[in-house]
């Protein structure tokens, strides 16, 4: 048999735990999401410089690296691409905006961003 003083300790217990666990899965949760994020960014990166290394235009590849972000918003996905001269190398940056909001630590804005470097084919 329990007594109301054990309860009460259980009570008191969980109070003080419940906000650690609440922050850690959320934690989990949001580095997930980052994650996530992380790898489409990396592969619009690569689709776009895979673009542009052959067809050297680079408002094509821009515009196949927002394509590429499928999973993203593609109204903040922002991409910068160089020149493409044959036989030299040629890159590709994607950036993207992502807030992670965590309960009792409040929301972050991080920007996630990947480049991607090919040579230029001929």
């Amino acid at each position: 048999m329990s007594t109301s003083r054990e309860e009460g300790a259980a009570l008191v217990e969980f109070a003080l735990i419940l906000p650690i666990f609440i922050i850690v899965v959320f934690g989990i949760i949001g580095f997930g999401r980052a994650y996530q994020t992380k790898i489409a960014v990396t592969h619009a990166a690569r689709e776009g410089v895979r673009e542009l290394a052959v067809s050297r235009d680079t408002g094509l590849a821009a515009t196949v690296a927002v394509g590429a972000a499928d999973t993203l918003d593609p109204g903040s996905v922002a991409v910068s691409t160089s020149s493409c001269e044959p036989g030299s190398p040629a890159s590709v940056t994607v950036s993207y905006p992502m807030t992670v909001s965590i309960p009792l630590l409040g929301s972050h804005t991080l920007m996630v961003e990947s480049t991607a470097v090919m040579r230029c084919g001929g």
